[in-house]
């Protein structure tokens, strides 16, 4: 699951617009963007950002420099929980010769020690993209941690996982009627990459037409089908 391997499996499946986050961590935006050049793909990167109430959020970047203060703001918050390898698995970093360079010591599918509230509000400061993960799933949603999703959140769109009903959402949480769906396969192993995916309406593939996307904004959209 490099980077490397991600894009790559994306693009076999004709993916041209691929968000790479790794649970509360933004370490490997640069190699992943690195590996999209020259390539049919623009890679948003970003976090999936466990909250306080163990909810799963999306937080998405343009610059590196707005990734390197999230990711100081990771490092404040994340719970100093030591990884045990054996169980969790190895947590690290490596460059573009597929070396280690950094090797995460606390346990990164923990918790922030903040709630969701805290956590847009700081995406929304640094001028990031905010969603809310796979909204329709029983675990780690915020709608399973909370019940709903808190009528002052700022967010940019909502997520649905692979066989999320978009109706049956709108029927049992009617707030959203006016919110953009996305799709996502939220892919932890290989051959589930690429494999929920959702359509973008664009000018060409940045993040500010993304960003227009997901508001709706001067004619374009997301669709969850074509």
């Amino acid at each position: 699951m490099s980077p490397d391997f991600i894009i790559e499996e994306a693009l076999k499946k004709g993916i041209d617009i691929i968000g790479i986050t790794d649970h509360n961590c933004t370490r490997h935006c640069r190699l992943a963007e690195h590996y999209s050049h020259n390539r049919d793909i623009f890679v948003m990167c970003g976090a999936e950002v466990t909250t306080k109430e163990e909810a799963h959020c999306l937080a998405f970047f343009e610059t590196h420099e707005t990734l390197d203060l999230f990711q100081n703001f990771l490092d404040e918050h994340l719970p100093d929980i030591p990884n045990v390898p054996e169980v969790f698995g190895d947590q690290v970093q490596i460059n573009e010769d597929f070396e280690i360079v950094y090797e995460e010591p606390r346990l990164l599918t923990s918790g922030l020690d903040v709630n969701i509230e805290g956590i847009a509000a700081k995406v929304m400061e640094l001028g990031g993209i905010f969603i809310p993960a796979h909204i329709d799933k029983m675990k780690n949603s915020v709608i399973s941690q909370l019940g709903f999703i808190p009528f002052d959140l700022p967010y940019d769109a909502v997520e649905l996982s692979k066989h999320g009903d978009k109706e049956k959402i709108l029927k049992e949480h009617p707030y959203l009627k006016d919110k953009m769906f996305t799709r996502a396969s939220d892919a932890h192993l290989p051959d589930v990459v690429a494999t929920a995916p959702c359509w973008f309406e664009l000018e060409t593939r940045n993040f500010q037409e993304i960003r227009k996307a997901l508001h709706g904004e001067e004619g374009r959209r997301v669709l969850l089908t074509i």
